[in-house]
C-alpha cells in the first residue's frame, strides 16, 4: 500500500531500474508517515562511502510527540539496503551518469519502505513529447467513452 509517491520523479527522470530500501526512523517519523505527513517532492538519493542516504525528505511531526523530543523535519535518513545492491547503484552513478530518485513510501507487512529508481534525466524535448502522449492518450479515452454512450 502506497503511503505517498514522488510524481515529480517521472516527470523529470526516466527510470530504468527499481530497489525497496528500508529507513532508518526516529519513532515519532514512523507515527508521522503513518498519519500521511510526509512529502518526497523534493527529496533526492546520495551515496556517501558505501552508504545511501535520503536527503530533503520532509516528515512533519505531529502534536502529539513527546515533549523532549526535538524533531528536525528534513534530516538525512539512512536508506537500508543489501551491499550488492549498494554496490551496483554506486556503479551506475559514477561510470553511467544515473542518478538516484526516490518514487515512493509504501507498506511492505508493515513495515515502511522507500522506492529507488535508479535514473537518467529527461531533457525539456522529452518532458514535451511525455506530455504530448498523455495528452493523446487522454483524448483517445474520452472519445471512446463518448463513443460507448
Amino acid at each position: 500500500m502506497t503511503i505517498v509517491d514522488n510524481r515529480k520523479a517521472f516527470h523529470d527522470y526516466f527510470v530504468e531500474e527499481r530497489f525497496e530500501a528500508g529507513l532508518s526512523l526516529q519513532g515519532w517519523e514512523a507515527k508521522s508517515i503513518r498519519a500521511g505527513r510526509v512529502q518526497l517532492k523534493e527529496a533526492y538519493v546520495i551515496v556517501r562511502g558505501n552508504e545511501v542516504f535520503l536527503f530533503g525528505a520532509h516528515i512533519s511531526a505531529l502534536t502529539s510527540t513527546s515533549t523532549h523530543v526535538h524533531p528536525e523535519a528534513t534530516r538525512t535518513r539512512k536508506l537500508l539496503l543489501h551491499a550488492a545492491e549498494i554496490k551496483k547503484m554506486i556503479e551506475k552513478v559514477e561510470r553511467s551518469g544515473y542518478t538516484l530518485v526516490p518514487i515512493n513510501l509504501h507498506y511492505v507487512g508493515g513495515r515502511i519502505k522507500c522506492e529507488v529508481g535508479l535514473a537518467k534525466g529527461k531533457k525539456q524535448h522529452d518532458k514535451r513529447a511525455t506530455e504530448r502522449d498523455r495528452d493523446g492518450q487522454r483524448e483517445v479515452a474520452s472519445a471512446m467513452k463518448q463513443h460507448r454512450r
